[in-house]
């Protein structure tokens, strides 16, 4: 594990992105909240929360950070026939918050998966990706290609 203690206390900002490609049809049971496990937007949400603040428990060397918030945000995207889902997190600490945000898609993608999987094994969790950092001594960092306001 590094030794971050050396290192100054820094507002961290981190902004990770995913999707869940799926059937049309288990799209619309989702949204109209007719799938077989309940509400499957609200439980991933809750799934990308919880996983983002236990991250240290998933991922070996990861340092345990107090976070300052989570926000993961789904939407339906008919058009793609897709679940975007995208995690924002928040912490003062001494290391960065990237890996958080990314378990935090990861594990929302993965709710997904297992609340729908009775209706659509085809489904597949992709493009889980940084999109934005600030903070720390690499200062800020954003996707050249990432949407406006990331």
């Amino acid at each position: 594990m590094v030794d971050v203690g050396e290192k100054p206390v820094t507002r961290r900002v981190c902004v990770a992105r995913g999707e869940v490609r799926m059937a049309p049809e288990t799209l619309a049971r989702i949204v109209d909240g007719t799938a077989p496990k309940g509400d499957v937007l609200a439980t991933a949400r809750l799934a990308g929360i919880q996983a983002a603040k236990r991250t240290d428990e998933w991922i070996p060397l990861c340092h345990t950070l107090p976070l300052d918030s989570v926000e993961v945000a789904l939407a339906a995207d008919y058009d793609r026939s897709r679940v975007t889902i995208e995690a924002r997190v928040r912490a003062h600490a001494r290391t960065g918050v990237e890996m958080e945000a990314l378990v935090a898609v990861s594990a929302a993608g993965l709710a997904i998966y297992d609340m729908c999987k009775a209706i659509d094994r085809g489904m597949t969790i992709e493009s889980v990706r940084l999109e934005s950092k600030s903070g720390g001594k690499s200062g800020e960092w954003k996707r050249p290609d990432a949407p406006a306001g990331t």
